[in-house]
């Protein structure tokens, strides 16, 4: 099976399960009179349109170089998992909002129906179906080396802790009676907090890469030593890095004996190219530039 069916099929069973969970939480919500539980199904629709996503730009990012794009479509990807952080940021936010503005209700008097059982027992079904869904998208995304893979991963596990906190606000709103019903919507008001912070840390990443930032300076480290390892390469400098989705781009200069023929001089640069494509993949670029030694 290629990589894009893999990502395919990982993605379309997390869609399954975000499709159920968003009917679930959503009835729970409703019936169960919990600001909370209603937060997280909107998350739970959150992370469904994000599944669409990552469906629609993996399989575009797969397509192989062409006249309009010399390095392939792999930032494609980049893209799929940009719009899951801004999708993430946009659902944190509004729950957020609409806890705050519960909460300001509160204070102001007004009453919050204490939240019912079937909201706390939706709860716990997303807090285990969306934990497995999580490690099972990680291992996967991690396997097929596909970043938008591992951003979903994680928009699951954003949807575990919003379930988890929606359980303490709902099971403490149901334990400690009618005073503490207020604990429904601080509850979602944390769950909003935190997935702001998961948001910026998938967020952070993309835009450096749709930016051409530079590769880690130990992947950097790595490559250097990598084409001083070829015997007769000196002096490797002027190394630029960049990532274009799952795959890595550099162009390097390197130093080579000016006597030798150029047959010679192309064979040092290919063995460059093979130790270079052995470690970061066959479809990684690398473009060198060879000088004499002076």
């Amino acid at each position: 099976m290629t990589r894009e069916k893999e990502i395919a099929r990982v993605t379309l069973v997390g869609s399954v399960v975000n499709l159920l969970l968003v009917g679930m939480k959503a009835v729970a919500g409703v019936a169960g009179h919990s600001a909370a539980m209603v937060s997280d199904a909107v998350h739970s629709l959150s992370d469904f349109v994000t599944d669409i996503v990552v469906l629609v730009f993996v399989r575009v990012s797969a397509r192989p170089q062409d006249e309009s794009h010399d390095y392939g479509h792999g930032k494609f990807e980049t893209l799929a998992t940009l719009f899951i952080g801004l999708a993430l940021a946009a659902a944190a936010v509004g729950i957020v909002v609409s806890g705050a503005v519960k909460l300001a209700r509160w204070l102001q008097g007004e009453d919050i129906p204490a939240p019912g059982t079937l909201a706390l027992w939706a709860a716990f079904i997303s807090i285990i179906a969306k934990e497995i869904l999580f490690q099972y998208t990680r291992i996967r995304g991690r396997k097929l080396d596909s970043k938008a893979l591992e951003a979903n991963a994680w928009h699951h596990r954003s949807d575990a802790l919003s379930s988890i906190g929606a359980a303490i606000g709902i099971g403490g709103a149901i334990l400690l009676g009618k005073r503490w019903t207020v604990l429904d919507p601080l509850a979602s008001i944390v769950v909003g907090a935190m997935l702001v912070k998961v948001a910026w840390d998938l967020l952070g990443p993309s835009f450096g890469e749709l930016t051409d930032s530079s590769l880690p300076a130990e992947t950097e480290k790595e490559m250097l030593e990598i084409i001083r390892s070829v015997p007769g390469v000196e002096d490797p400098h002027n190394l630029r890095t960049r990532r274009i989705g799952n795959r890595v781009a550099a162009e390097v200069h390197i130093r080579l004996d000016g006597t030798q023929t150029l047959e010679e001089a192309h064979e040092k640069a290919s063995e460059v190219e093979r130790r270079f494509h052995g470690r970061f993949g066959a479809q990684s670029h690398i473009i060198i530039h060879m000088e004499p030694v002076k």
